[in-house]
């Protein structure tokens, strides 16, 4: 389908303004159709903010592949990269009668534009799409280390009681234990991480809106694969499947992916389980026989300078209105960035040449799965 040739350098934007508009210059050029999503806020710079989408292939394919980026605003540099690289290099054109692919530019523009996580409302998308008339989820865990996941302060006093008392409850506990209590979705801190929101955010409503916008539910077959940066080793891209054990959408991912498929909810991942996934919600809205879900996971470094980062930016965000121009903020942002995006040359390519391997596996499982 797609070359072994890869200029990694030219598919990686630098920023979320840029990204943006390449998106739609190259979707247009290409002769995809184009749909625009105007969030409410801005970014850093005062730019507009949008979910940009393009389409290709005939709007009545039975098959399409669907294609997300910037769940985690922050990580979106990896997956914008990916879908530019599927555009460039023969993506289009490879596609077979009757399948069509949809891809999503920034389904968190605020978090891409303003090097976040969360979207605008300081939620963690993925952990939003929760049913809430059902009620919230609990996590003890995490109220008994919101302080020290998030301290009021980053002086080496501070930092060091946090860390001390971070490392009590892995001892206490145990690593997984702590993983979960710090990862899986909390619904009482607002200024936390993870944090999983009490309603719907824009970017929810923005899923639902593509996929009626797309009439996703009507499809035979809907295979999304949605970019992630941050868990595993570095470069590795690891597919994660959400679909439950014993459901037609994890043997379809098993079927499609192999062996290097991880199941948070088997405990064969770099991901614990995660209530409030954005899986559900385009389950929901696409129907659980015609969808086949991945989350396509890229190592970065290891966890605990995740930990450090995330934990400054999130502090950074607390105290109020961010001056982006500040030294302070400049570096903070700088750490999440890196943490989540390398950007070195020898991680570009991992990623693309992951990424076209697993677009393939994906596109031949909708022929297989939903002919």
């Amino acid at each position: 389908m797609i070359g072994v040739t890869m200029d990694a350098t030219g598919a990686f934007p630098a920023d979320y303004a840029s990204s943006a508009e390449r998106f739609r210059t190259t979707a247009a050029r290409l002769g995809a159709s184009l749909a625009r999503y105007d969030n409410p806020g801005t970014g850093p710079a005062g730019e507009p903010l949008a979910t940009d989408t393009a389409w290709f292939g005939p709007r009545d394919a039975e098959r399409v592949l669907l294609l997300v980026a910037a769940t985690h605003g922050v990580e979106g540099f990896c997956g914008a990269g990916a879908k530019m690289d599927w555009m460039t290099h023969g993506g289009p054109a490879s596609l077979p009668a009757g399948t069509a692919a949809l891809l999503v530019h920034a389904i968190n523009p605020y978090g891409f534009a303003w090097l976040r996580r969360t979207t605008e409302e300081g939620v963690d998308l993925n952990r939003n799409c929760i049913r809430f008339e059902d009620g919230l989820p609990d996590n003890p865990g995490y109220r008994e280390l919101a302080a020290h996941l998030v301290p009021p302060s980053l002086d080496a006093a501070a930092l060091a009681r946090a860390d001390a008392a971070l490392a009590d409850y892995k001892a206490r506990h145990g690593l997984f234990a702590y993983d979960v209590a710090r990862s899986s979705g909390q619904y009482t801190h607002p200024e936390g991480l993870f944090y999983g929101g009490t309603g719907p955010t824009w970017s929810l409503r923005t899923i639902e809106a593509v996929c009626r916008d797309n009439r996703l539910g009507e499809r035979k077959g809907v295979a999304v694969i949605d970019y992630h940066t941050g868990l595993g080793p570095f470069g590795y891209g690891e597919p994660i499947v959400g679909h439950k054990p014993g459901t037609a959408g994890q043997a379809r991912c098993r079927a499609w992916y192999g062996s290097s498929l991880g199941e948070p909810l088997l405990g064969t991942s770099s991901s614990v389980p995660i209530a409030g996934l954005t899986q559900y919600a385009w389950e929901r809205l696409v129907g659980a026989d015609r969808l086949t879900f991945i989350a396509l996971e890229f190592g970065t470094f290891a966890s605990d300078v995740g930990t450090v980062a995330l934990r400054a930016e999130h502090w950074l965000h607390a105290r109020g209105p961010v001056d982006w121009a500040s030294e302070e903020a400049r570096a903070i942002k700088a750490a999440l960035r890196r943490f989540y995006y390398p950007g070195t040359r020898d991680w570009q390519e991992l990623v693309l040449l992951r990424s076209r391997q697993i677009l393939a596996q994906a596109t031949a499982g909708l022929q297989t799965a939903h002919p």
